[in-house]
């Protein structure tokens, strides 16, 4: 079986290329359309294939280049077009995002459901992201889904989501989990922390990840101001200003560090071998990569009540679920943790056992594979 799968826009590269090698060791013959990752090293192919196929120029200016994504968006229809006349060698299609959902599905041929009477492949769409709301959001994701034969989902919410508010068939949502980025656990070139954290003593919690309103980081510096002797911290590129986050680590001197840059994937691991706990507390979100890195460290996890989070405490045991936005309840449930080496003990069995069970990569091609074969026919 002959899959593409398909990122434009490299948005979610680790998972791209996971998901890639694991179906490649299931026996597929797998081929990542994509663009070059602009910001680090991203794993090797292992065992599939990679092609640049879009904004081919805009990477080549560089990730600085002025006016980057004026140039990238006048690439982005030809580039389109120009996919769209070469997809008939796949047997599957998958995509895992589309740039601009609201304007690429005009792009995209009409389902085959399942039967192949279309003459095209079957196209797969997977929601890594909370379905749009809202009246113009709700008509974009069905435009979109029109288009697809069937839609991945990564959790119970997420289903629901796709099904009750945006009247997706349910017989074509399949749920199969977010793996855990594992890869990352034995890298050849594994980096150490930066010397001013190597030398921290006290317990620290890690808040990792791009930067955006929507991650909560100033509910997590608020509610530091209540948890003593620890550190906060805050690792990740800005994608907002941090005016604010800075404002408020300045009221806790000396516990709050903030890394506001990109991080590598050789220095990934450090900071999460370090960390006693991590937390995510994000005010909404349907799923998050940095969850899946931290399980497969085994760390314990404190993750607010939004998405699929909750999933992950009550079906798996590995984390402990807060209200979004509440930093009284952040800050209690990170004091009690910090304080239970048991508690951080068990959660941490809890993670690394689900990270071997439901979310290990060879169970998730086989879900997969399952699927494109169902739509196969």
């Amino acid at each position: 079986m002959f899959v593409q799968i398909v990122d434009p826009s490299a948005y979610s590269a680790p998972y791209d290329r996971s998901l890639c090698a694991a179906l490649a060791r299931a026996g597929a013959d797998v081929e990542l359309v994509t663009s070059r990752f602009l910001y680090g090293p991203v794993p090797p192919p292992d065992g599939y294939r990679v092609t640049e196929a879009f904004y081919r120029r805009s990477a080549r200016r560089g990730l600085d280049a002025p006016a980057r994504r004026a140039f990238k968006l006048g690439e982005h229809f030809a580039d389109m077009l120009r996919y769209r006349h070469r997809t008939g060698a796949a047997d599957v299609v998958h995509y895992q995002w589309l740039t601009m959902p609201s304007v690429d599905w005009a792009f995209l041929p009409r389902p085959a459901l399942g039967n192949g009477a279309s003459g095209r492949a079957p196209q797969v769409f997977t929601f890594h992201e909370r379905p749009a709301s809202g009246r113009a959001g709700v008509a974009r994701e069905r435009r979109l889904l029109s288009r697809m034969d069937a839609v991945v989902v990564h959790s119970e919410h997420a289903a629901r989501r796709v099904r009750d508010e945006l009247g997706y068939d349910p017989a074509r949502i399949t749920l199969i989990p977010h793996g855990a980025l594992d890869y990352l656990t034995s890298l050849p070139d594994e980096a150490p922390l930066p010397p001013e954290l190597g030398r921290v003593e006290r317990p620290v919690v890690l808040c990792f990840g791009l930067i955006r309103p929507h991650k909560g980081v100033e509910v997590a510096l608020e509610a530091f101001r209540s948890v003593p002797d620890a550190e906060l911290w805050v690792v990740g590129m800005p994608r907002m200003p941090l005016d604010r986050v800075r404002e408020l680590a300045a009221a806790i001197p000396d516990r709050v560090r903030i890394v506001p840059r990109f991080i590598p994937d050789a220095e990934v691991p450090a900071y999460f071998r370090r960390a006693d706990v991590v937390v995510l507390p994000h005010l909404n979100a349907e799923q998050s990569g940095v969850l899946h890195i931290a399980l497969a460290f085994g760390k314990p996890m404190v993750l607010s009540a939004v998405g699929g989070f909750p999933e992950v405490a009550g079906r798996d045991g590995a984390a402990v679920i807060v209200p979004p936005g509440d930093a009284d309840a952040l800050a209690a449930a990170l004091n009690e943790l910090l304080a239970d080496e048991g508690a951080r003990r068990r959660l941490g069995d809890a993670a690394t056992a689900a990270a071997a069970g439901p979310y290990a990569w060879e169970g998730i091609a086989r879900r997969t594979l399952d699927l494109y074969g169902s739509l196969l026919g």
